[in-house]
Parts: structure tokens; sequence; C-alpha cells
């Protein structure tokens, strides 16, 4: 029990951390967003005008930072995000809620493919070592170690230009009507392959090699070679006993991916003009669209915290040592 009011404790005192921060950073970089907008619409604004839009968007110069931030908030706990700058008159909520889905969906299913694959391939050359097997470590240390959009842009030059197999820009085909048609769910699952391609490249060689390295650490534990004394056979040596305990550094760092799956993968986005969360983010910070940049934040920190509690259950499934307190 003092344990789980620990964690409690510690994850409520992060998200205020990370709120606060998601306050005041955007506040401090220069310039103002206001007379950005002021410029988008050529000056035809009256001095009224522009003071009410200081007031909505929270940044009335007549009121103190410590009163905008208790604002800021208010606003939080009522769901209310504010209202985007570069898309005003948008709620950020909206913007948030058109992007994410695609970041979500491309980024996780990825995610998830590429640690699944990973630790798989990992367990078996771990268990494997100085076997042949062992001539695939090589291509995984070159891969983990290449930048992925430079994997993106290869993946474009064969198969998008040279073979012209796959779409490689867009999130689907122009002039398509969103919706649940086997037209439109086509494109998108055809734009989606090669930045899904490139993500799970560069990613799975680092599940792989942290897999086997524990594989090879926990292979020489004591309860290993009781487990082969006993006469069990040898794949259920590997999985219920050395995977098993192998795979929960494993977990940690599962969890924290997800966590930033919704943040998406920023040059990705980029190479492949995908119209995900990241790239809304990085149009967010060249407009010091400070509403926009801190509701994506926020969503990506409980995103993460949330992560972090679903890792400490797992572990607390597998590891039962864990359920004591300390």
């Amino acid at each position: 029990m003092k344990g789980l009011v620990r964690r409690v404790v510690f994850y409520v005192l992060t998200a205020w951390v990370a709120v606060t921060l998601n306050f005041f950073i955007p506040r401090l970089m220069p310039g103002d967003p206001v007379q950005s907008l002021m410029i988008k619409y050529q000056g035809q604004l009256s001095a009224d005008a522009v003071q009410s839009l200081y007031v909505l968007f929270g940044l009335d110069k007549k009121t103190s930072i410590w009163q905008q931030y208790v604002e800021y908030w208010g606003q939080l706990f009522r769901g209310d995000l504010g209202i985007s700058f570069a898309r005003f008159p948008t709620p950020v909520s909206e913007v948030i809620a058109q992007t994410l889905p695609w970041t979500v969906g491309l980024v996780g299913v990825a995610t998830i493919i590429a640690f699944l694959l990973g630790t798989s391939l990992g367990t078996f050359l771990g268990w494997r070592r100085g076997t042949r097997a062992d001539l695939l470590i090589p291509a995984t240390t070159f891969f983990s170690s290449v930048p992925y959009f430079w994997i993106g842009l290869l993946a474009i030059t064969l198969f998008g230009v040279t073979w012209q197999v796959l779409p490689f820009s867009g999130s689907y085909e122009a002039g398509l009507i969103p919706g649940f048609s086997w037209q439109f769910l086509g494109s998108v699952i055809s734009h989606a392959v090669l930045p899904a391609l490139t993500i799970v490249i560069s990613s799975v060689a680092g599940w792989i090699l942290s897999m086997r390295n524990m594989m090879v650490t926990v292979s020489s534990e004591d309860y290993v070679t009781v487990a082969h004394a006993k006469g069990l056979p040898n794949r259920v040596v590997m999985v219920g006993y050395a995977a098993r305990n192998a795979v929960l550094p494993q977990i940690s760092g599962f969890a924290l991916s997800l966590g930033f799956v919704v943040s998406g993968t920023l040059v990705m986005e980029q190479v492949f003009s995908y119209q995900g969360i990241g790239f809304t983010l990085f149009q967010a910070v060249g407009a010091k669209d400070y509403p926009l940049m801190q509701g994506i934040f926020l969503v990506i920190t409980l995103s993460v915290l949330a992560a972090n509690i679903i890792a400490d259950v797992v572990y607390v499934l597998l590891d039962p040592r864990t359920r004591q307190e300390g």
C-alpha cells in the first residue's frame, strides 16, 4: 500500500511540474503571437479587438503572470485547451483530435510491431549465442546506428521513385473523402506502408540488441541452470524462465516508447508529408502558437505518465518481487 501511495504522489508531482513548465516555457520565448496574428490580417484590427485577443488567449498584459497561471489551471480542469493562434478560431482540442489519430495509428502500430519482432529475434539470438545466428548482430548494429530519416529517403527512392510500387507522400490519395469506405481505407494503408516500414527498420535493431544482451546475462543465472537440470524442454526454459526475466527491462523501454507515440516522429512526418501531430507541433513552434504547443505537450506528458503506470502494473504481474513493500 505504501508503495502505491508513493507512486501516486510521484506521478501527481510529475504532472504538476510538467504542466507548470508547459505554461511558462512558451511565454519565455521571444515574440508576440498576437502581433503575428495582426500581420496575418494585415493590421485590419481595432485596438479593442487586439486587446480582446490578448484576453482571449490568456496573454492580457494587465493580468499578472501568476493570475494567468491560475486561470490556465482552471481551463485545464474544464477541459479547455484554448484556441489556436495559427488556426484561429479553431480550438486546440479540435486540432489535436484531427491529427492525433493519424500519428497513433501509424507510429503506434509500427512501434508494437518493432517491439514484438525485436524482442522475439533478440530472445532467439541470445539463446543461440555462439552459433551462426550471431551473423545477424553486425546487421542489427548497422541499422541501429543509421538515422531513420535516411532509411525513409532510401525507401522513397526505391519503392516510390525507382519502382513506383507505393505512394510516398501524404496520408491518403488526394480527392478522396475521409470515411469508412474500402477505397479510403486502402489508400490510408498504402500511404502508411513506407513510413511504418521506416519506423520498424530503424527501431527493431535496438530491441534485438537489448533483448539479446539480457538473454545472454540471464542464461547464466542459477534458476536457468536448475530448470535445465530438471529436464524441462529447451523451449520451456528459454521462454518460461530466461525470456520472462530478460524482458523486464524491455517493458520499461516499451512503455516509454508507447508514451511518446503521441508525439509522433517529426522528421519522418516531414519526409513523407504525413499529417501527424509531430508536424503540427513543428508548425506550432514556428508560429509561436502557445495554446497549441501547450495542448500537444500536455497530451504527450499525460501519455508518458499513463505508459509508466501501465509499465508498473506489468512489472508487478511479471515479477512478484516488486510486490514487496519497502
